[in-house]
This record gives C-alpha cells, sequence and structure tokens, in this order.
C-alpha cells in the first residue's frame, strides 16, 4: 500500500500536485472538463489542510517546444471557476525559470497551476535536471494523474527523488477499484474485451484468463477469433498475424475453466459508414463483400445473461462501431445492461468511458478510470512508474 495525502503531515506545506489536465480544447475552448473535476476532491482536501497547492500537468503532444495551441492557460480559468477563487497561471514557456520560483515563493493565491510541463524535452526524458527544478518549487509531491502513472517522466515519477511522494485521493480510488477488482473481486467476475486488435490487448487478455470466470471477446477484434474458428469474415476488420493466437487463447480459456463468449452473431455494412446496407446474420455466415460492425441481437441477449451472473465487471473496449448511430446497439446495450446491474461495474477508460458518456450512463457505473492506457497497464499487471515512486506505507 502507498501513503497518501491521509497519511501524512500537510499544514502549511507547499504541496506540488502532478494532475492529468490533457483535456479537449476546440476553437480555444474547453469541450470536456470531467479531468479537471476529478481533481477537485484532492486539491479540496490540500486547501482543508492549509497547504499552497502547486499544481502540474501536460496537454497534447508539444514534442518538448512551447506551442501557444498546448498552453494550460484555459485550464487555469476553468480551474478559478471550478474552485470559485483566483488561481495564480505561472507561466514561463521554460516552465520553471526565476520569475515562476519568485511568483511561486510569494504568491498570495491558495493554488497556481504551472504551464505545460511537456513545452520542456527534458520531461519524457525523466531528466535529473528537471525534475529537481521542479521539486524545489514544493515541500512534498502528490501525484494524481492515473492517466500518466504508467509513464516514468519528471513530473509523474522523478520529483519523488527529492521530496516525500504520496498518492492524491484520485490515485487511491483508481487503485482501490483496479486492484480489488482483478485481485480480490466479488465473484463471478467477468470481463468484457472489445477493441480492433488482439494483439494490442494480448497482455491483458492473457492475465485476465488467470483471474476470470467469465471473459466477453468483442468489438473488431472478435472477427480475428472467427478466422481462427475458420469463418468467413468478408471485409471485417483482421488482425492477420494474430491468428494462431486467438486460436492458442480459446485453448487456454478452456484448459483454465474460463467461460469464453464470442459473438454468435453480427451485424454486417458494405461500407464502413453509417448509412451503408446492412445486413444481420450468425457469426459463420458473413457475406464476403461485407463487414461485421456490431453484436446482433443473439450476441445481445447472449452477452446480457453473463452480466446478469457477475457480480464484479471489468468494461474495457466497446463491442461495435457504437460512434455511428446504427452500429451502437450492442455497445449501448451492454452499458445499460451494466448500468442495471447489482454488481460492482469498473470501466477500463478510453472508448468505454465514452461510449458510457455518450449514453449518459457514467453516473450509473461503480467506477469509470480516468486513464486509458494507465488502467490497461495496470490490469495487464505491469509496475506503474508514476505509483510505484511513491511513499510505502
Amino acid at each position: 500500500m502507498k501513503k497518501t495525502i491521509r497519511d501524512i503531515d500537510l499544514k502549511g506545506k507547499k504541496a506540488l500536485v502532478r494532475c492529468d489536465f490533457n483535456v479537449p480544447v476546440v476553437d480555444g475552448e474547453i469541450t470536456d472538463d470531467i479531468r479537471i473535476r476529478a481533481a477537485l476532491p484532492t486539491i479540496k482536501h490540500l486547501l482543508d489542510e492549509g497547504c499552497k497547492v502547486i499544481i502540474m500537468s501536460h496537454m497534447g503532444r508539444p514534442k518538448g517546444e512551447p506551442k501557444e495551441e498546448f498552453s494550460l492557460r484555459k485550464v487555469a480559468d476553468r480551474l478559478s471557476e471550478l474552485l470559485n477563487e483566483s488561481v495564480l497561471f505561472a507561466q514561463s514557456d521554460r516552465v520553471v525559470d526565476e520569475k515562476v520560483k519568485s511568483e511561486i515563493a510569494d504568491m498570495n493565491e491558495r493554488v497556481a497551476l504551472l504551464e505545460n510541463v511537456r513545452f520542456r524535452s527534458e520531461e519524457t526524458k525523466n531528466d535529473e535536471a528537471f525534475s529537481k527544478e521542479l521539486s524545489e518549487l514544493g515541500d512534498v509531491f502528490v501525484n494524481d494523474a492515473f492517466g500518466t502513472a504508467h509513464r516514468a517522466h519528471c513530473s509523474t515519477a522523478g520529483i519523488a527523488d527529492y521530496i516525500p511522494a504520496v498518492s492524491g485521493l484520485l490515485i487511491e480510488k483508481e487503485v482501490k477499484y483496479l486492484g480489488e477488482a482483478v485481485e480480490e473481486p466479488k465473484r463471478p467476475l467477468l470481463a468484457i474485451m472489445g477493441g480492433s486488435k488482439v494483439s494490442d490487448k494480448i497482455k491483458l487478455i492473457e492475465n485476465m484468463l488467470s483471474k476470470v470466470d467469465m471473459l466477453i471477446i468483442g468489438g473488431g477484434m472478435a472477427y480475428t477469433f472467427f478466422k481462427a474458428k475458420g469463418y468467413e469474415i468478408g471485409n471485417s476488420l483482421l488482425d492477420a498475424e494474430s491468428i494462431d493466437l486467438a486460436e492458442s487463447l480459446m485453448k487456454k480459456a478452456e484448459e483454465k475453466g474460463v467461460e469464453l463468449l464470442i459473438p454468435v452473431d453480427t451485424l454486417c455494412g458494405k461500407e464502413f459508414k453509417n448509412d451503408t446496407e446492412i445486413k444481420s446474420v450468425d457469426a459463420d455466415k458473413i457475406p464476403v463483400d461485407m463487414m461485421g460492425l456490431d453484436i446482433g441481437e443473439k450476441s445481445i441477449e447472449l452477452f446480457k445473461s453473463a452480466i446478469s451472473k457477475a457480480n464484479t465487471v471489468i468494461w474495457n473496449g466497446p463491442v461495435g462501431v457504437f460512434e455511428m448511430p446504427n452500429f451502437e446497439k450492442g455497445t449501448r446495450s451492454l452499458a445499460e445492461a451494466l448500468a442495471e446491474s447489482d454488481a460492482i461495474t469498473i470501466v477500463g477508460g478510453g472508448d468505454s468511458a465514452a461510449a458510457a458518456k455518450q449514453f449518459g450512463l457514467s453516473d450509473k457505473m461503480t467506477h469509470i478510470s480516468t486513464g486509458g492506457g494507465a488502467s490497461m497497464e495496470y490490469l495487464e499487471g505491469k509496475v506503474l512508474p508514476g505509483i510505484v515512486a511513491l511513499e510505502d506505507k
């Protein structure tokens, strides 16, 4: 177990907090502030303890150069609105310089936000000198950016070499839900794996096979499993290099006594667009000139039945092209079944989180992870540098 902000004396300290404020900005406006809101409990706890809070984050991929489009100024304005108090935006293309050090040392505001840490190329190299520069702005390091915890960068891990390091409340919550779901789940444990390529999720599927009671494979990668079973898949998405892999995963599931479910029917389209010609067929009857774009009605019922038996469900990846209205039903139906379930429901970030939000069901899930890549790597059993760097209890 790692120490959190609940475990240390914070009174009068300057807390250097790594948040994940990598929010979407369109025409200069933030279009979704959920990541900023997710950091508020940690920020407010630190303020309640009498801390000055200095926040770091990245946004986009400026590739080590200052670029106005990736500036965090808009984030500072939005954070100020959400906290209902002034936030100092300590702007510098160097992130830390003498001006910033002076502003932080003399700040009257309770909260400050630094410029995008990725304006410095040293950030992603976990450069010791830049880590030390950042560390000198605070007395304690608080990592609350689960979405970047799988990266060994200066602002996620390097700073911990210089000042005491603990987790914020968001990372604490992520580790609790993801950790318990995999290591101490209420059984039966069901994992729903969607997405396109088997190779992208091979480690995750292999790790899950040793932990789950049931596993659903959907989305684009289901057609690689169809191919492994000898089915015609037409123009459906195929991860050709993973056909043998899919076959071996089905065998492993059987050996481990895991109920592995793949779609029994599929909704096909002539082309990859919403208003294409559509046909619903059994899994082994896909026309050669069509492609599978969603699961069919029989698969929806099969998968809903599995959800109804589960006491813990981990969902990572949609089961169809939910962005197109004509091919959203499969993903929507599973999301609704999860929302209505009494099971602990954990959504593994990324496209699954986007789908839950699109269908207005986010608040019906037990936990939606804020870290797509990080949550996947955590569920795969990988070590996350941004968490390993924190102090043990």
